[in-house]
Protein backbone atom coordinates (compact mmCIF):
# COMPACT_ATOMS: atom_id res chain seq x y z
CA UNK A 1 0.00 0.00 0.00
CA UNK A 2 1.14 3.63 -1.02
CA UNK A 3 0.90 5.96 2.00
CA UNK A 4 -2.57 7.74 0.45
CA UNK A 5 -4.12 4.37 0.27
CA UNK A 6 -2.98 3.37 3.75
CA UNK A 7 -4.20 6.86 4.28
CA UNK A 8 -7.70 6.26 2.93
CA UNK A 9 -8.17 2.79 4.25
CA UNK A 10 -7.57 4.33 7.95
CA UNK A 11 -10.26 6.86 7.13
CA UNK A 12 -12.53 4.44 6.29
CA UNK A 13 -12.05 1.91 9.00
CA UNK A 14 -12.45 4.76 11.78
CA UNK A 15 -15.27 7.01 10.31
CA UNK A 16 -17.00 2.85 10.26
CA UNK A 17 -15.60 1.96 13.81
CA UNK A 18 -16.34 5.60 15.65
CA UNK A 19 -18.93 7.80 13.14
CA UNK A 20 -19.84 9.97 16.19
CA UNK A 21 -16.72 11.31 18.24
CA UNK A 22 -17.88 12.72 21.57
CA UNK A 23 -15.12 15.17 23.64
CA UNK A 24 -13.11 13.00 26.20
CA UNK A 25 -12.65 16.10 28.50
CA UNK A 26 -15.61 17.04 30.12
CA UNK A 27 -16.03 20.95 29.85
CA UNK A 28 -18.96 23.60 29.28
CA UNK A 29 -16.96 26.10 27.36
CA UNK A 30 -13.72 27.18 26.08
CA UNK A 31 -12.18 27.92 29.31
CA UNK A 32 -13.49 24.72 30.91
CA UNK A 33 -11.83 22.58 27.58
CA UNK A 34 -8.39 25.07 28.09
CA UNK A 35 -8.38 24.05 31.78
CA UNK A 36 -8.94 20.44 31.08
CA UNK A 37 -6.71 20.09 27.88
CA UNK A 38 -3.62 21.94 30.52
CA UNK A 39 -4.41 19.43 33.25
CA UNK A 40 -4.32 16.31 31.05
CA UNK A 41 -0.30 16.91 30.19
CA UNK A 42 1.36 13.34 31.47
CA UNK A 43 -2.42 12.34 32.57
CA UNK A 44 -5.24 10.29 31.41
CA UNK A 45 -8.41 11.91 30.69
CA UNK A 46 -10.13 9.71 33.00
CA UNK A 47 -8.10 11.42 36.11
CA UNK A 48 -8.99 14.41 34.54
CA UNK A 49 -12.71 13.67 34.08
CA UNK A 50 -12.46 13.00 38.18
CA UNK A 51 -10.78 16.40 39.41
CA UNK A 52 -12.19 18.71 37.17
CA UNK A 53 -15.85 18.66 38.58
CA UNK A 54 -14.40 19.75 42.15
CA UNK A 55 -12.27 22.29 40.53
CA UNK A 56 -14.74 24.17 38.56
CA UNK A 57 -17.28 23.89 41.49
CA UNK A 58 -14.67 26.21 43.36
CA UNK A 59 -14.02 27.86 39.95
CA UNK A 60 -15.45 27.45 36.25
CA UNK A 61 -14.29 30.89 34.86
CA UNK A 62 -11.38 33.28 34.66
CA UNK A 63 -12.79 35.63 36.98
CA UNK A 64 -13.59 33.25 39.79
CA UNK A 65 -10.21 31.44 38.97
CA UNK A 66 -8.16 34.62 39.70
CA UNK A 67 -9.84 34.96 43.11
CA UNK A 68 -8.79 31.00 44.71
CA UNK A 69 -5.32 30.97 45.71
CA UNK A 70 -2.42 28.91 44.04
CA UNK A 71 -2.12 26.18 46.96
CA UNK A 72 -6.06 25.86 46.67
CA UNK A 73 -6.18 25.00 43.18
CA UNK A 74 -2.73 22.67 43.67
CA UNK A 75 -4.44 20.55 46.37
CA UNK A 76 -7.37 20.10 44.34
CA UNK A 77 -5.79 18.92 40.88
CA UNK A 78 -2.42 17.00 42.86
CA UNK A 79 -3.93 13.91 41.23
CA UNK A 80 -3.07 14.70 37.97
CA UNK A 81 0.38 15.42 38.50
CA UNK A 82 2.75 18.22 38.07
CA UNK A 83 0.24 20.10 40.27
CA UNK A 84 2.97 22.83 41.29
CA UNK A 85 3.43 23.68 37.04
CA UNK A 86 -0.46 23.27 36.53
CA UNK A 87 -1.98 25.23 39.16
CA UNK A 88 0.50 28.39 38.85
CA UNK A 89 -0.08 28.09 35.18
CA UNK A 90 -3.93 28.10 35.91
CA UNK A 91 -3.82 30.99 37.98
CA UNK A 92 -1.68 33.32 35.90
CA UNK A 93 -3.00 32.26 32.34
CA UNK A 94 -6.65 32.88 34.62
CA UNK A 95 -5.31 36.53 35.30
CA UNK A 96 -3.79 37.29 31.77
CA UNK A 97 -7.34 36.59 30.16
CA UNK A 98 -9.33 38.52 32.57
CA UNK A 99 -6.07 41.56 31.93
CA UNK A 100 -5.43 40.44 28.03
CA UNK A 101 -8.80 39.09 26.49
CA UNK A 102 -11.64 40.61 28.04
CA UNK A 103 -11.96 37.26 30.19
CA UNK A 104 -12.13 35.45 26.82
CA UNK A 105 -10.45 32.54 25.69
CA UNK A 106 -8.52 33.52 22.42
CA UNK A 107 -8.95 32.13 19.31
CA UNK A 108 -5.70 32.05 17.68
CA UNK A 109 -3.10 29.51 18.04
CA UNK A 110 -0.65 32.51 18.59
CA UNK A 111 -2.58 33.95 21.49
CA UNK A 112 -2.90 30.52 22.86
CA UNK A 113 0.46 29.45 23.03
CA UNK A 114 1.29 32.71 25.02
CA UNK A 115 -0.35 31.57 28.04
CA UNK A 116 1.08 29.79 30.74
CA UNK A 117 1.23 26.00 30.82
CA UNK A 118 -0.25 26.24 26.77
CA UNK A 119 2.15 24.44 24.63
CA UNK A 120 0.97 23.52 20.46
CA UNK A 121 -1.08 20.42 21.07
CA UNK A 122 -3.13 21.92 23.88
CA UNK A 123 -4.11 25.43 21.44
CA UNK A 124 -4.55 22.91 19.08
CA UNK A 125 -6.92 21.36 20.77
CA UNK A 126 -9.07 24.00 21.78
CA UNK A 127 -8.95 25.67 18.26
CA UNK A 128 -10.24 22.50 16.83
CA UNK A 129 -12.77 21.17 19.68
CA UNK A 130 -13.77 24.51 21.34
CA UNK A 131 -14.07 26.83 18.25
CA UNK A 132 -13.94 24.23 15.30
CA UNK A 133 -10.86 25.48 13.26
CA UNK A 134 -8.75 22.73 11.51
CA UNK A 135 -6.21 21.76 13.86
CA UNK A 136 -4.81 17.65 13.88
CA UNK A 137 -3.35 18.08 17.69
CA UNK A 138 -0.88 15.20 18.05
CA UNK A 139 0.10 13.61 21.39
CA UNK A 140 2.21 11.12 22.17
CA UNK A 141 -0.38 8.52 21.24
CA UNK A 142 -0.94 9.46 17.80
CA UNK A 143 2.46 10.05 17.13
CA UNK A 144 2.89 6.20 18.18
CA UNK A 145 0.36 5.20 15.81
CA UNK A 146 0.85 7.25 12.71
CA UNK A 147 4.33 5.79 13.28
CA UNK A 148 3.32 2.40 13.25
CA UNK A 149 0.94 2.27 10.72
CA UNK A 150 3.36 4.00 8.35
CA UNK A 151 2.10 7.14 7.30
CA UNK A 152 4.63 8.88 9.40
CA UNK A 153 8.24 8.34 9.88
CA UNK A 154 8.47 11.72 12.14
CA UNK A 155 10.77 11.60 14.57
CA UNK A 156 9.10 13.89 16.72
CA UNK A 157 5.10 14.95 17.38
CA UNK A 158 6.27 18.65 14.95
CA UNK A 159 7.31 16.22 12.15
CA UNK A 160 3.87 13.54 12.59
CA UNK A 161 1.72 16.35 12.42
CA UNK A 162 2.88 17.78 9.46
CA UNK A 163 2.54 14.66 7.91
CA UNK A 164 -0.19 14.24 8.87
CA UNK A 165 -1.58 17.11 7.87
CA UNK A 166 -0.42 16.75 4.41
CA UNK A 167 -2.03 13.17 3.68
CA UNK A 168 -5.41 13.69 5.40
CA UNK A 169 -8.39 16.28 3.75
CA UNK A 170 -8.10 19.04 6.01
CA UNK A 171 -11.90 19.21 6.64
CA UNK A 172 -11.25 15.52 8.55
CA UNK A 173 -8.72 16.66 10.90
CA UNK A 174 -10.55 17.47 13.72
CA UNK A 175 -12.67 14.55 13.48
CA UNK A 176 -9.55 12.32 12.83
CA UNK A 177 -7.27 13.14 16.15
CA UNK A 178 -10.45 11.79 18.38
CA UNK A 179 -11.04 9.14 16.08
CA UNK A 180 -7.13 7.87 16.36
CA UNK A 181 -7.24 8.45 19.82
CA UNK A 182 -10.88 6.47 20.58
CA UNK A 183 -8.93 3.60 18.51
CA UNK A 184 -5.40 3.64 19.92
CA UNK A 185 -7.19 3.03 23.73
CA UNK A 186 -9.10 0.00 22.24
CA UNK A 187 -7.40 -2.05 19.56
CA UNK A 188 -4.37 -0.57 19.59
CA UNK A 189 -2.24 -0.24 22.83
CA UNK A 190 1.31 0.32 23.53
CA UNK A 191 1.90 -2.78 25.13
CA UNK A 192 0.34 -6.21 24.60
CA UNK A 193 -0.95 -5.15 20.77
CA UNK A 194 -1.71 -8.37 18.41
CA UNK A 195 -1.44 -6.71 14.91
CA UNK A 196 -3.01 -9.83 13.74
CA UNK A 197 -6.61 -8.85 14.94
CA UNK A 198 -6.33 -5.54 14.96
CA UNK A 199 -8.93 -3.98 12.19
CA UNK A 200 -5.97 -1.58 11.04
CA UNK A 201 -2.77 -3.37 12.04
CA UNK A 202 -4.14 -6.42 10.00
CA UNK A 203 -4.55 -5.03 6.58
CA UNK A 204 -1.85 -2.49 6.80
CA UNK A 205 0.96 -4.91 7.06
CA UNK A 206 2.05 -3.90 10.69
CA UNK A 207 3.59 -6.53 12.53
CA UNK A 208 5.72 -5.61 15.98
CA UNK A 209 6.10 -1.85 14.80
CA UNK A 210 6.03 0.11 17.79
Amino acid sequence: MTKQQKANYIIDTLERLYPTTPIPLQHSDPYTLLIAVLLSAQCTDARVNKVTPALFALADTPQKMAQVEVDEIRAIIRPCGLSPRKSKAIYELSHILLNQHDGKVPQSFEALEALPGVGHKTASVVMSQAFGVPAFPVDTHIHRLAYRWGVSSGKNVVQTEKDLKALFPKDLWNKLHLQIIYFGREYCPARGHQPDVCPLCSVLGVKNRM
